[in-house]
């Protein structure tokens, strides 16, 4: 039995062959698609795994430099002296189009070290553990950045790979079974039509009168 519910008939199957020809086309674009995604996907893991491994070593130092300047100078005015430092960070996003997709790119933009505390109160510590967190910021945001990204990607990726599996395994099979079935059918159509004529034209023969002889 055909897997599609449409009568064996010359005009269903032209349709069914358009629309096989549809769907094949479609998955080889949804193929394609698939692949560059991989690509694309992979691409951005490794970079975030290794921009990742740099945001950890950052931290650290970074960390182990405001451990450094709270010894040095206390809590409270360590406190103190980050309320003169300028909050915020200059970002920038705009938008990368990628398969259909909008992935967000980030910029920040960091001031130069320049050493906004006073003489007084601070240390040489504080104003290193600054600049190490300054520094951490691009890395923080290139590895957001990467991530969404990732996130979308896989998303996109599952997405295709569902339409691949679907096309690939149920609509092209059931339209190829189909047209199978169609053009069994009216092939056996056409054999019992011949044989129906024939039949027919051996009856007209045997029937027919025979000639009278001329004297």
């Amino acid at each position: 039995m055909p897997k599609l519910n449409i009568p064996p008939t010359k005009s269903s199957l032209l349709q069914l062959k358009r629309q096989l020809a549809f769907a094949e086309e479609g998955y080889d674009l949804l193929e394609q698609k698939r692949q560059i995604l991989v690509l694309e996907l992979m691409s951005r893991v490794q970079r975030a795994q290794e921009v990742e491994t740099g945001v950890a070593d950052a931290l650290r130092n970074a960390r182990a430099a405001l451990r450094e300047a709270t010894l040095d100078i206390g809590a409270a005015a360590l406190d103190r002296a980050l309320v003169g430092v300028p909050t915020g960070p200059d970002l920038t996003v705009s938008v990368q189009h990628l398969m259909g997709l909008k992935i967000a790119r980030v910029q920040v933009r960091v001031e130069p070290a320049e050493l906004p505390f006073g003489v007084g109160g601070t240390s040489a510590s504080t104003d290193w553990a600054r600049r190490r967190f300054a520094e951490l910021l691009p890395r923080l945001v290139e590895l957001a950045e990467l991530q969404n990204a990732v996130f979308r990607l896989a998303g996109e990726l599952r997405k295709t790979q569902r339409r691949c599996n679907a096309l690939s395994k149920r609509f092209i099979p059931d339209y190829r079974e189909t047209i199978g079935y169609i053009v069994g059918a009216l092939e056996e159509r056409e054999r019992e039509s011949f044989l129906i004529l024939r039949m027919i034209r051996d009856r007209l023969v045997q029937t027919a009168p025979l000639p009278t002889p001329t004297t």
